[in-house]
């Protein structure tokens, strides 16, 4: 058949089943053939090396690689750091050339730290090529052959068998028993089985579209052909891939926002102080340059200069922390975003569930026994009424586990400590409860060699193995579906032995099987036939028949152990969870429920449904889901939307394909460290080495505690620029001299109220920060309340600051003055660092050891401060003159002033809150 060179080039821009045009799945195989222009024998090469150059490689187009230089320059996006930038820049114009480089050294150590926590955890986002399979084997001019997976064009007829990676979406043309794994895709743990046949529906989800491969999903058993229909970015994972860089948009974390308003404001407020003030002195005649020194001293007072550094020590100690505790931030300012979490999207399979198909419940003989032990590894036993099993049940088991294990493609082996499964994860399961219920599977092969083999097919929904035994007979092995598998049954095994099968035992068979199903179990039937000597083993119909039925098996993806206490600590921190899966609508609600994810009256719904939603209805009726099931990945970036819409700060989690967009599209994005897929581990902020849900809770708490530690340091450098700020202005305004050098505000600023903020950046996270509900979205780092406490410690520290200065001026010269007001202000900051550690609990409650670096930093500064004014070299770099030890004790005890204050303002309030006699009793 000749090709047309000018048809076919219509072929390639057919969207494939990304593209709503074209739904392949509702054609018939020979439609397809003849849309794709592809012969039943297969492209011809010419044609095809036209298709590859007209339409591209089969590739995905690599994700742009974040530099360096561009992670370093984005730690000076923050208005606060151009504002000590220009500070710096300021004071060098004055001359003050000390001043000029402490300022720019804090902020080049701030961008240096921020750009080595992040570059270190930042990887090449370059993956996405190596997702594609390698090779594979496709039939051109009539013949097969291997080829590059980058050369595979539509039209191509893709030969698949068991271990094949699918190389592009394609439309089956005929199977065999094909099962392929699409947990990748879909998030579903279970194989898929696989068939030609049309799906007349036109919005049939993804993991129900049975006659469809995709490309990045394994066959797990089976063979088939099947015609390509879409390659690169037009394919499924394409379209992920798309959506991923749609959702990439930066939007800053709620931290970043709140810091840039108080940038603003800070700048603002300093501007028009400075200005008014200079405006004043030029209108008393005030020499210009005196002016300059005084407006760049009172900038210095105004700008916290530890600030920046302060916030990315305290984001820096909750990464390390977070790594401890199996959480890797590849972000410095997820971490905030972490604490403000106020709902968590999480995917079922691997996260809430531990992603592994396990047997719960074996039933033969009329007894109902349950299987402990998760996953694939053989640890476990079988239990009857929760007691190991005595001698009397072990022959029932073992002929009810001689098939589980007999009829079986799947072999389990170990590797670095984790028990894996090699083949269909179903089979896994069966395999590893005969395992446990007593036999062995290289025994097995051994006494019992192979003679044929059926495997599993969605038509006959049943696979059968005929083996071998040592006296020469034949028995054929049969695990299939319940239903399907009662009707080809004659008997019934029995405790006492085989009898026939009536209709009450099919009955009552269904009946548990149903029971079964109810509890999330998918349930498959087991049954034997010993065959005659010399009857033909060569078609299934043949030997599957006349069965004697023996057992049931129900088995499921299980909740990890912590899941549910997880669950129940994020709802009594006011955070809401909701699951987000491609698994099937049932599955899921009974998941969530035995959980506590989703109550009886909770919500479920299906993709199907969000499809008939517009974005406005979807955003209205989130609040009231609580599981969505058989969603695909756009539906999931559209759920994220929706709660973010509502003022939701929101966390995804997961470790499939499908979930890299909606991760991306978070506020902050988890993804599974073992089994999570590379580009979603790309996409994430946050990556789980250990794979578990408990995890993020733990993160959370750390995220709120870095949350509160930063505010209550701002509010501590706040309130001593505050006061700084109003004694300062309070003599300019007066007209008395400048009380205090840019020299000393710096000192203060970066040493004295620097050291003691990095240490409370420090504190250990409070006991019951994990009672209290999020913070919105929409919250102010500065509240009212932060407002009040920052003006009435600034007045405080102005006040004391102002007496001593006025008075030594009465007494001494100007410089004794300034060395008198620089050392009362240092006093008083540092004794209030005690203080600010806690903005409830009065100092008494606060238990000093449990930060003992900031204990030491207040020692180190108070030794340094009064050294200061017995070391000639020392006091001439800080401009201060010498004071008695007696002067120094008495303004130590002046400067305690604010402190006291401060602490029985905590008492009162505290009286006022709880009553006094509770107050007393506590």
């Amino acid at each position: 058949m000749k090709q047309s060179a000018k048809k076919s080039a219509k072929v390639t821009p057919v969207g494939g089943v990304s593209t709503p045009i074209t739904a392949w799945h509702r054609r018939e195989g020979a439609d397809v053939l003849r849309e794709c222009e592809s012969p039943a024998s297969g492209l011809f090469n010419p044609e095809a090396a036209r298709r590859l150059t007209v339409n591209g490689p089969n590739q995905l187009k690599e994700t742009k690689r974040i530099r360096a230089f561009q992670i370093f320059l984005r730690q000076f996006e923050s208005l606060i750091i151009w504002i000590l930038i220009f500070a710096g820049v300021a004071s060098g114009l004055m001359g003050e050339a000390m001043d000029a480089f402490a300022i720019l050294a804090i902020v080049v150590l701030n961008a240096v730290i921020g750009f080595y926590q992040e570059y270190s955890a930042e990887k090449s986002v370059a993956t996405l090529r190596k997702m594609t399979a390698p090779q594979a084997r496709v039939r051109r001019d009539g013949r097969i052959e291997l080829i590059a997976a980058t050369d595979v064009v539509v039209g191509d007829i893709l030969a698949l068998e068991a271990g094949d990676m699918v190389a592009a979406d394609a439309r089956l043309l005929d199977a065999h028993s094909l099962r392929c794994v699409e947990s990748a895709l879909t998030g579903e743990a279970a194989a898929v089985s696989k068939n030609p046949a049309v799906l007349p529906k036109l919005n049939t989800p993804l993991g129900d579209r049975a006659n469809m491969v995709f490309v990045r999903t394994n066959v797990a058993a089976g063979e088939g052909h099947a015609v390509v229909v879409a390659t690169a970015m037009r394919t499924e994972l394409g379209h992920i891939t798309g959506m991923i860089t749609e959702a990439a948009a930066e939007e800053e974390t709620p931290l970043q926002g709140k810091l840039d308003s108080f940038g603003r404001v800070l700048l603002w407020a300093t501007l028009g102080i400075v200005a008014l003030l200079f405006g004043l002195g030029l209108m008393r005649g005030t020499p210009t340059g005196e002016l300059f020194l005084t407006s760049i001293s009172l900038a210095v007072a105004a700008v916290p200069e530890g600030l920046p550094a302060v916030v990315t020590v305290a984001l820096s100690l909750g990464v390390l922390r977070m790594a401890r505790r199996h959480a890797l931030i590849r972000k410095l300012a997820a971490v905030e975003t972490l604490g403000s979490t106020s709902v968590i999207c999480t995917d079922k399979t691997g996260t809430l569930t531990i992603g592994d198909m396990t047997a719960r419940v074996l039933y033969v003989a009329g007894q109902h026994y349950d299987v402990t032990g998760d996953g694939y590894g053989p640890k476990g036993e079988v239990q009857l009424a929760g007691k190991p099993i005595d001698a009397s049940h072990l022959i029932p088991l073992h002929e009810l586990a001689s098939i589980l294990v007999g009829c079986n493609f799947s072999h389990i082996v170990e590797k670095d400590g984790v028990w894996k499964i090699i083949g269909d994860p179903t089979e896994g399961a069966l395999l590893v409860a005969g395992i446990k219920a007593g036999r062995d599977q290289d025994r097995m092969n051994r006494d019992w060699p192979k003679q044929a083999e059926f495997p599993f097919d969605s038509d006959r929904k049943r696979g059968s193995i005929v083996r071998r035994a040592a006296d020469g007979h034949s028995r054929v092995f049969v695990n299939g579906a319940p239903g399907p598998l009662l009707a080809l049954c004659a008997q019934i095994y029995t405790g006492t032995g085989i009898r026939p099968l009536t209709a009450q035992d099919r009955a009552q068979l269904l009946a548990k099987t149903s029971s079964m199903a109810t509890h999330a179990l998918r349930v498959l039937g087991s049954a034997y036939r010993d065959l005659d000597v010399g009857s033909t083993n060569e078609h299934a119909d043949t030997v599957e028949r006349d069965l004697v039925f023996v057992g049931l098996t129900g088995m499921y993806d299980p909740p990890r152990p912590e899941a549910k206490t997880s669950i129940a600590a994020c709802q009594a921190a006011g955070i809401r969870v909701v699951m987000i899966t491609g698994d099937h609508p049932e599955t899921a609600q009974a998941i969530a429920r035995e959980i506590g994810l989703a109550a009886p009256t909770d919500l479920t719904v299906a993709g199907v449904d969000l499809d008939a939603l517009s974005d406005d209805e979807l955003r209205h009726r989130v609040p009231i889901i609580a599981v969505y099931a058989r969603v695909t990945a756009e539906h999931k970036l559209r759920i994220v939307r929706a709660l973010k819409s509502n003022g939701a700060v929101v966390a995804m989690t997961g470790d499939g394909i499908n979930d890299a967009p909606a991760i991306k599209g978070a506020d902050i994005g988890i993804a599974m460290g073992r089994t999570g897929a590379e580009v979603t581990k790309q996409a994430a902020d946050m990556i789980l080495t250990d794979d578990n849900f408990a995890t993020i809770l733990a993160a959370v708490e750390e995220g709120r505690g870095v949350y509160a530690n930063i505010r209550k340091t701002l509010q501590y450098l706040l309130a001593g620029s505050t006061g700084e700020l109003l004694f300062m202005a309070t003599c300019v305004i007066i007209g008395m001299p400048t009380p205090l050098l840019p020299i000393h505000l710096l000192w203060i600023n970066l040493v004295t109220d620097g050291f003691p903020a990095l240490c409370l950046a420090a504190d250990p996270i409070d006991s019951d920060v994990m009672k209290r509900p999020p913070r919105p979205r929409t919250e102010r780092i500065t509240n009212p309340r932060f407002i009040r406490t920052m003006i009435f410690t600034g007045v405080l520290t102005a006040g004391v600051t102002f007496a001593v200065y006025a008075l030594a001026l009465k007494t001494g010269t100007i410089a004794e003055a300034r060395t008198s007001a620089f050392t009362v202000l240092v006093f008083a900051e540092l004794l209030r660092s005690f203080g600010a550690r806690s903005a409830t609990k009065p100092l008494w409650r606060i238990a000093p050891f449990l930060n003992r670096h900031l204990l030491s930093v207040v020692a180190l500064s108070f030794a340094l401060q009064v050294w200061s004014q017995h070391n000639a070299t020392l006091g001439r770099f800080l401009k201060t003159t010498p004071l008695s030890f007696a002067d120094c004790f008495t303004l130590l005890a002046l400067g305690a002033i604010p402190l006291v204050a401060l602490e029985v303002a905590k008492v009162v309030r505290r009286m006022k809150r709880s009553g006094v006699s509770r107050f007393y009793l506590r």
